[in-house]
């Protein structure tokens, strides 16, 4: 069958162009692999989509030989942390120990995270991008997975691929399509999204308030504070009720430091809310198709990792099928079942720890109003530095960290798409 403009070919197809799919798209073009990345919006310019890029990440990044290059794109670094439970200040996180090349956090607009992903990736002649293009449907034969339909500005588009990828998220279509169902683990709590004004000030690091039923998060982006205020699941409509001027007056409360800043916030249209969930696939796979990132896990905001967990799962992907693909052959089932294998573990021990901050600790945040103190445990963080250590390899390097070991082409060629 010849190719036409409503029907085209490649050897792997990844839906989304999140962080998981482009990154994925870039290993396996960079190991000559014909692949088509689709991404449904225009651009990448979505707000408050998770902003942290991890060590991890870095030192993917460095693998690459990018790292010197992405650290040229405006960014903050967020190298260590503290949280203030009730009355009591507790330096909590201290990323300069790890061993990696950045021991920090970058905060950067996850646009230009994926902008940067997608030049590097254009560079290769055997990779697509098609932006406005929205995967509608799986195209299966004999029980396998050929590839999939998707709606664009031009009309619509069918594509023919030995593989399929679903990096499309939380809320996938490629998982529904094929039958997917998640384990739902639940989340007490939903977040608050917001922007506020930022002066000067000597503070500089992620900031943690924990006090009366309340918690916030506020990151310095610089220019601007980037704060996630935690509320009970479902109770943003009794907030809303309550007016913009009620949520205006707990910030303040909480966090001295920006009450000269809350009027920015005008009204609920200033605030975007997280609906928190965590669930992960007992199955990743089937003939033709594999889920990775949120489309195969969704992870709670707690520390920030479902970004970075989502790339570990690209790495591990093309360490796995970038060879095999960069072949003729056909793709096994087993060698998807490997990707599941390697990447479930980490997964799990991530979600399982999240449950427990979940449930030991923003359930009873959340259900209270009095005074708040920290446990024990956390006080010692205070006296003994080096225990501020072990969040920050959890939260920094996750469990089971990847790195790239797929092919490389030294020298890009041009690639003859199957017809």
């Amino acid at each position: 069958m010849d190719e036409t403009p409503q029907t085209i070919s490649c050897r792997c197809c990844i839906v989304g162009g999140g962080p998981a799919g482009m990154m994925l798209g870039l290993l396996l073009a960079r190991a000559g692999v014909d692949t088509i990345v689709l991404e449904k919006h225009a651009d990448f310019l979505r707000d408050f989509r998770g902003d942290t890029i991890h060590p991890s990440t870095l030192e993917a990044m460095y693998d690459l030989e990018l790292l010197e290059d992405f650290l040229k794109l405006p960014h903050q670094e967020l190298r260590q942390g503290e949280v203030k439970v009730g009355d009591i200040t507790i330096p909590f996180v201290d990323f300069s120990h790890l061993p990696v090349h950045a021991k920090f956090v970058a905060l950067m607009p996850q646009w230009d995270f994926l902008d940067f992903l997608a030049e590097r990736a254009k560079r290769y002649p055997c990779f697509r991008l098609l932006m406005s293009a929205e995967a509608d449907g799986l195209i299966e034969r004999e029980g396998s997975v050929t590839g999939v339909t998707a709606k664009t500005n031009d009309g619509r588009l069918t594509i023919h691929a030995d593989l399929t990828i679903g990096a499309d998220g939380r809320h996938s279509l490629v998982r529904r399509e094929a039958g997917f169902v998640p384990l739902d683990i639940g989340a007490p709590m939903d977040a608050l999204w917001f922007r506020l004004s930022r002066r000067a000030t000597g503070t500089d690091d992620f900031l943690g308030r924990i006090d009366a039923g309340q918690i916030l998060v506020v990151f310095n982006r610089g220019e601007y504070w980037q704060c996630a205020y935690v509320i009970a699941k479902g109770s943003v409509d009794r907030l809303k009720a309550q007016g913009i001027g009620s949520l205006r007056n707990q910030i303040s409360a909480l966090a001295p430091f920006l009450a000269g800043h809350v009027d920015d916030l005008q009204s609920f249209d200033d605030v975007k809310l997280l609906t928190v969930a965590v669930d992960r696939l007992p199955l990743w796979h089937k003939p033709g198709l594999l889920c990775i990132g949120d489309a195969a896990h969704a992870m709670s905001p707690i520390g920030g990792v479902g970004v970075n967990l989502a790339i570990q799962d690209a790495i591990a992907a093309a360490n796995f099928l970038a060879g095999p693909l960069s072949g003729n052959g056909p793709l096994s089932d087993q060698l998807l079942a490997q990707v599941q294998k390697r990447r479930e573990w980490p997964t799990k021990v991530i979600q399982a720890l999240q449950v427990v901050v979940q449930k030991r600790i923003i359930s009873r945040v959340l259900g209270g109003t009095g005074k708040v103190k920290p446990p024990w445990f956390l006080r010692l963080f205070i006296y003994f530095p080096i225990l501020r250590r072990l969040p920050a390899r959890t939260i920094g390097l996750g469990v089971r960290r990847e790195h790239v070991t797929s092919q490389v082409q030294a020298i890009p060629q041009a690639v003859n798409h199957r017809h």
